[in-house]
């Protein structure tokens, strides 16, 4: 078991996402009419509350700077890489969703099927709420399996 205590690092992230995506699911399952099959199909997507990519690099970042150190380089490279991926789903795939209402109103106007424009996915990005949550979770969940392991 010693031998697998040198992967925590990784170990209790992965754990975290695991964990955040059950949350996720169950609160999309409670929120749109209990159904398995549509919260299955729209809620294992990108956005909604929580954000799993910002529990997952908290989750990282955390681990990391327990286990290796707040001085150490990974600490420093998970750090930056937490910054980007949640800066990247707060407000690059916002704007991307934006971008596609933007485009499937168009389609909408021009009066072309489906079958030849399928519409885009509009809800891609994290509202800062579901990204604080996310994180929230990912720090709260890693601190636990820390003190549990």
């Amino acid at each position: 078991m010693s031998n697998l205590s040198s992967y925590y690092v990784v170990i209790i992230p992965l754990i975290v996402l695991l964990l955040v995506r059950i949350i996720k699911f169950v609160i999309f399952y409670f929120r749109h009419g209990r159904s398995f099959a549509y919260a299955f199909r729209h809620g294992m997507t990108y956005g909604h509350m929580p954000s799993v990519h910002s529990a997952l690099m908290i989750s990282l970042v955390t681990s990391v700077g327990h286990f290796e150190g707040l001085d150490s380089g990974a600490f420093a490279v998970s750090l930056v890489m937490a910054i980007l991926i949640i800066d990247d789903a707060t407000r690059l795939r916002v704007y991307m969703g934006d971008h596609s209402r933007y485009i499937n109103m168009l389609i909408d106007k021009t009066n072309a099927t489906e079958q030849d424009y399928p519409r885009l996915k509009e809800r891609m990005g994290h509202k800062p709420l579901e990204a604080l949550a996310g994180a929230i979770l990912g720090f709260v969940l890693t601190v636990l399996l820390i003190s549990i392991l």
